[in-house]
């Protein structure tokens, strides 16, 4: 290893109550940190321009205890000036190392990849010069109840990229059971044998064949009570009072759905192979719970392993999905949500929404996601995406498809237009920015004049910008990430209804409720979704959504979990338990069924998350089932009464659920 082109940074102070000890550590030469609160942490500083020819940021963490930490490295120029964060998680009782790369700062991707005990590092704020950063914090942001301690090396700037840990210490042993249980924890419910796993599902699948939707619902799951014209698909519909879905026989239909219907409780192996109790045979009737993972890593999923002890290795999809189909409808569910295994809905008549993946062969992206929206191979490129729908174009339990999920330039401070005008040196959107500007200023002058500082319009259109930007540049730069966000949404809504002219195009699922200047651009949709872990759907963002573009809104994600059972991590809504988040569950569907606007809400997940964290770390008690497919029973029933209430709720002919739970401090990476 070559360390010629690293260094230590010199810790200037302690953040907040911050306790510290020298004692003995698992990790060579390092300090033990106990944090009481969040806010409290490290600060580092040195002069600035001591980061100009840094590539990355290195240190080795071991998190004590059984819960989630999650914490925040900030890069800031000077006292008051722009501040870069990112955001990360770490594994309990499993050495990580944070290998925070510096070209991060210029915030053109949101999210790097999972590094084993390394979680889910997320970039945030503004994007900053690193050679005027001169200090430097890492802070604890999120945290359960009790005091979070962990163990810390000394901070490490690196010229070159650091090696990845390979073998990291795990003090306490392995962290996942044969099962996939968390081995840290003990709670009520946790299986306690393979063997009752297995009678567990058995019995699941014998009783699947009995399950009915509640009394009342068509047989596509709307209210036999509503009746508008039949289209033989789904649609929507303005009844003078509210909106509606439409199902394809006529009958109102207001979709509670589930998303991630699938055995999809995965955990990466990558280089903690120790965590794992048992690691079966790859060549052995478990081959099929390895896939590929981030990172070209291999991955393996307990619940997919539970179900092959069941049923076998040739039989265990079909059972599962018997049983999977019946625990929605017992549940009342009407609509397998977004990430689901659809094909299985296909098959069995449920009404399903499908997501739609954008991967562009023809065009780069120029901010985050964006793609090179006026470059004429955006087109071409958007037709081939619209194939996507040709499988499912003709089927009648097919409600309609999400463009796009959270696109990742809507999480950015910076705009679309800003953030390719600094990152992306030549692209046909940056020639057709310097066109629309040439258009709106006729001269240089006028444009060096409203942008604050000599420039020609030509600048604009290809080649590095460093130079500041005015509100006036800022106001321009807003105005035509509008005409981007239109030109993106535009091409891809008009592509796919040449494909599938008979569902529903139900929107991007942007991550909230967006700025005007996004939103201005998304008339094209014939539903309006986004993503929404409030306590409640908030009424006035809905109604100012559909006054806007004159279309019903739906929410695409959502939840509520606790730390009560085996996950490290509550998700991001948090309540005290399993009846809490029953509570939690009825509070906010049958409050968003009351909104005329509003015409469904869909739950992620059905299943918690794998405790070593997904793909990216995520490792949070979300679902409805745990991986040895054991439901949370007070959730469970929660649903199903207000299901069995939803269309009297949303006719308002009885009140919603008022009785909400106490919502607790978030701990969610």
């Amino acid at each position: 290893m070559n360390t010629d082109s690293m260094r230590k940074l010199n810790l200037y102070g302690y953040i907040g109550g911050l306790q510290y000890e020298k004692s003995e550590s698992p990790l060579a030469s390092a300090t033990i940190y106990t944090a009481n609160s969040v806010g409290e942490g490290l600060e580092y500083r040195f002069p600035a321009g001591a980061l100009g020819n840094a590539k990355y940021i290195k240190s080795d963490f071991l998190l004590e205890g059984d819960l989630l930490a999650v914490y925040q490295l900030t890069l800031q120029e000077g006292e008051t000036g722009p501040a870069f964060h990112m955001i990360f998680g770490l594994l309990n009782q499993c050495q990580a190392r944070m290998r925070a790369p510096l070209e991060a700062v210029h915030q053109n991707q949101w999210r790097y990849p999972r590094e084993d005990a390394w979680l889910k590092p997320m970039c945030g704020g503004d994007k900053v010069d690193l050679e005027k950063v001169d200090r430097l914090r890492i802070t604890l942001i999120r945290k359960g109840p009790n005091p979070v301690k962990w163990h810390m090396t000394d901070l490490e700037v690196w010229e070159s990229e650091p090696p990845r840990l390979t073998n990291p210490i795990l003090p306490a042993g392995p962290l996942i059971d044969e099962m996939g249980q968390n081995t840290l924890r003990i709670w009520t419910g946790k299986s306690r044998s393979i063997d009752e796993v297995t009678r567990r599902l058995k019995s699941q699948l014998d009783s699947s064949q009995t399950k009915r939707w509640p009394e009342g619902f068509s047989f596509w799951g709307g209210w036999t009570a509503r009746r508008f014209d039949a289209t033989g698909f789904f649609r929507t519909h303005f009844d003078g009072k509210r909106w509606w879905l439409v199902d394809p026989d006529g009958f109102a239909f207001w979709s509670t759905g589930m998303d991630c219907v699938g055995i999809n409780v995965e955990c990466p192996i990558g280089h903690i192979k120790k965590a794992f109790a048992w690691l079966p045979d790859k060549n052995s009737e478990f081959a099929p719970v390895y896939g590929k993972g981030y990172d070209d890593l291999h991955q393996i999923n307990f619940l997919k392993a539970n179900l092959i002890r069941a049923f076998g290795p040739k039989d265990y999809y079909e059972n599962w999905a018997k049983i999977s189909i019946s625990l929605l409808k017992d549940m009342g569910f009407n609509t397998m949500g977004n990430w689901s295994d659809w094909k299985i809905a296909k098959a069995a008549g449920f009404p399903y929404v499908r997501p739609l993946h954008f991967t562009p062969k023809r065009v780069r992206n120029v901010f985050r996601d964006m793609p090179d929206v006026f470059d004429p191979g955006f087109e071409v490129d958007a037709r081939e995406y619209a194939k996507q729908l040709s499988e499912s174009a003709e089927d009648q339990a097919f409600i309609g498809y999400f463009l796009m999920n959270e696109p990742t330039w809507g999480f950015a401070q910076l705009t679309p237009a800003k953030g390719m005008l600094f990152n992306t040196l030549d692209c046909a959107s940056r020639r057709r920015l310097g066109e629309w500007l040439r258009e709106k200023y006729r001269t240089d002058a006028a444009f060096s004049d409203a942008w604050g500082h000599a420039a020609s319009v030509e600048e604009v259109t290809h080649g590095a910008w460093n130079k500041p930007l005015n509100d006036k540049a800022e106001s321009d730069l807003e105005a035509f990430s509008s005409l981007m966000v239109e030109k993106l949404f535009k091409t891809l809504s008009e592509a796919c209804r040449e494909v599938d002219p008979n569902h529903l195009n139900l929107g991007a699922r942007y991550y909230t409720a967006p700025p005007e200047w996004a939103l201005s651009g998304m008339r094209f949709f014939d539903v309006f979704s986004m993503n929404c872990y409030n306590e409640r759907v908030p009424e006035d963002k809905v109604k100012e959504i559909v006054k806007l573009l004159k279309i019903p809104v739906m929410i695409g994600e959502w939840h509520f979990g606790a730390l009560d059972v085996g996950l490290p991590g509550s998700g991001i809504g948090r309540v005290k338990d399993q009846k809490s988040r029953g509570d939690a569950y009825r509070f906010y569907v049958e409050n968003a069924a009351v909104q005329s606007g509003c015409i469904g809400v869909h739950y992620f997940t059905l299943y918690d998350e794998s405790a070593l964290g997904r793909f990216d770390g995520e490792n949070w008690n979300i679902g409805f089932v745990d991986v040895c497919n054991l439901p949370y029973e007070p959730l469970q029933q929660a649903a199903l009464k207000s299901h069995e209430r939803i269309y009297r709720v949303a006719h308002k002919q009885v009140p919603p659920f008022l009785d909400a739970p106490e919502y607790l401090e978030k701990l969610f990476l």
